[in-house]
């Protein structure tokens, strides 16, 4: 079960395919997943976790629950 703070990107890849979501898929400068109508761009590998801030943003452009995401 996935606290709300700080997580991995791969991490991150595998709770949103539990969440339904596609790919990710290579685009531009960023990878990029899809469910439905929503396309979430995913931040690039870099040396350190990505923040709490960091993924309440990425939660809220894929229309994801706080509860929703802890309960996974």
């Amino acid at each position: 079960m996935p606290h709300f703070g700080a997580v991995k990107r791969k991490d991150l890849i595998r709770f949103l395919k539990q969440l339904g979501f596609e790919g990710p898929y290579s685009g531009g400068r960023h990878q990029f997943m899809i469910k439905g109508d929503i396309t979430l761009r995913i931040p690039n590998p870099h040396q350190s976790d990505i923040g709490k801030e960091l993924l309440s943003r990425i939660l809220r452009q894929a229309r994801i629950d706080r509860g929703v995401w802890e309960k996974l």
